[in-house]
């Protein structure tokens, strides 16, 4: 956290997301998105920070389909007692896909008067974690895992496949981009920077790893 230690603190906005794996196919993730004011700023003397805004959203997501298949929205603290009436709106939710389009659908459904302004900035940063949860699954899947030698590399088709949640998500993703350029011409990249620092330090085989992720 990089704040001056010579200005006083006005606000603190905190999101908080995780995700679990609640089947070979299921991931629940829960978001939380939590508004505090630092102690004394609304009354004097208070030692303590006070909580203004603090919203959980419990999504359950199905794959490889990425489809929402269960939405919760818990309003834990909120300004006003008919804050909560909006909660069942977010049901919606239920049958879009949290890949593609997700953020546009999200402020088409949810945007302004059509929802709760702080749920809807936690939805926006909850769906980048159902992609990096993609991985996590998948290492945890018994067909996934490397056990009786290196697997045979993936045609350019399977890896474009495989690689397919990270399509037009960034510039590196991008349709086209570098990235997608070397799938195409059959090249095979390295592991992630911090992949290979942590292979360093466990003292992994790269080349085991390697396989396993081709899985």
């Amino acid at each position: 956290m990089l704040t001056p230690p010579d200005l006083p603190k006005l606000h603190d906005r905190n999101y908080h997301v995780e995700s679990y794996r609640k089947g070979d196919s299921l991931v629940m993730i829960r978001g939380e998105i939590k508004d505090q004011k630092p102690p004394g700023v609304y009354f004097e003397g208070d030692p303590e920070p006070l909580t203004i805004h603090h919203m959980v959203v419990d999504l359950d997501v199905d794959f490889p389909s990425m489809e929402i298949v269960d939405a919760t929205v818990m309003m834990e603290s909120h300004p006003n007692p008919e804050c909560r009436s909006i909660e069942g709106h977010y049901q919606k939710l239920v049958g879009l896909s949290i890949a593609r389009g997700f953020t546009h659908k999200v402020r088409e459904l949810f945007g302004g008067p059509r929802g709760c302004t702080h749920t809807t900035a936690l939805l926006q940063a909850m769906a980048p974690v159902a992609v990096q949860s993609v991985w996590s699954l998948r290492s945890f899947s018994d067909t996934e895992q490397f056990v009786d030698g290196p697997i045979a590399k993936p045609t350019p088709a399977e890896m474009r496949e495989r690689m397919s949640f990270n399509l037009n998500t960034c510039h590196v993703w991008m349709d086209g981009g570098l990235m997608f350029d070397k799938i195409d011409r059959g090249e095979e990249f390295g592991p992630p920077i911090w992949a290979e620092e942590r292979m360093k330090k466990l003292g992994v085989d790269r080349e085991t790893w390697m396989s396993r992720m081709r899985g």
